[in-house]
């Protein structure tokens, strides 16, 4: 009965590992950022990061969700302690700031950036 029971937990908790979620293709931009949100908040990473992946790919056009769905990717990847990955993201994201058009960019992803950035940095050492 204990063998039973075992199999059974273990067969639950790989049931509710994360894979490939079924994104309708109508859902809002909106409506993903707040899912990210929603899923980064229970530690469902992995859904996250498909949520604001599909804001860059459904989205590209609009620059504040790109910006904020960037942010979000590479602080997922902070709080996961995969620094490089999260550095190299930052850096990308920093990287649109420094064009003719920064002014039109959300300022708050910048200083969130540079702050996540400093964490890296102390983090490392």
């Amino acid at each position: 009965m204990r063998s039973f029971i075992s199999i059974f937990f273990l067969f639950l908790l790989f049931s509710c590992a994360s894979g490939p979620i079924n994104i309708p293709p109508e859902i809002t931009v909106d409506k993903l950022i707040q899912l990210g949100q929603e899923a980064s908040d229970k530690n469902r990473y992995d859904q996250a990061l498909q949520y604001y992946q599909a804001v860059l790919d459904r989205f590209p056009t609009q620059i504040d969700s790109v910006c904020g769905a960037e942010y979000e990717i590479a602080f997922i990847h902070y709080k996961q302690k995969r620094y490089d990955i999260a550095q190299k993201e930052l850096n990308v994201l920093l990287a649109r700031y420094d064009e003719p058009d920064e002014e039109l960019l959300p300022g708050e992803y910048k200083l969130l950036a540079h702050i996540v950035l400093e964490k890296i940095v102390a983090d490392k050492e």
